[in-house]
């Protein structure tokens, strides 16, 4: 549903958008594997990003490619990988890059898998402040 800004222009609805945090990047890519699994099902149908810090721990759930086989989730998500480290420490700089690439076209939903939950807290204040609290709509975190 379009909402309608002060100037009467169609204004983007804020994306849907979960922290994940755990142990291994494993058991955070096996969750966000999950749940869009459960998406899918149900016909939720809409493009995803899911942008994870660091590196795999091999075998990763997210590793969707239709040449292996039939794909358990449609359409298949847009997968970034960030270089590691505490996201809110590093200044958020590789955060903000990412994020403003992936909101130019915005998903229907966004998955943001951390390293570390250690700033948590401030990273999700961080995204409530402009502009990004006008772009995404946080939901409840997701722990692994």
């Amino acid at each position: 549903m379009a909402v309608v800004d002060a100037a009467g222009a169609a204004a983007r609805a804020p994306v849907p958008t979960w922290l994940v945090t755990g142990p291994r990047a494993g058991a955070r890519e096996a969750a966000i594997a999950a749940r869009l699994v459960a998406d899918s099902a149900a016909g939720a149908g809409a493009p995803t990003v899911i942008i994870l810090e660091g590196l795999s721990d091999g075998g990763s759930a997210l590793a969707f490619d239709p040449a292996d086989g039939p794909v358990d989730v449609a359409p298949i998500p847009q997968v970034l990988r960030i270089a590691p480290g505490c996201l809110h420490c590093s200044g958020n700089l590789v955060l903000r890059v990412t994020l403003n690439r992936v909101l130019r076209r915005p998903p229907a939903q966004l998955y943001i898998s951390l390293a570390t939950a250690e700033h948590l807290e401030l990273l999700r204040a961080w995204l409530s402040e402009p502009p990004y609290g006008d772009l995404l709509d946080l939901q409840s975190d997701i722990a692994a």
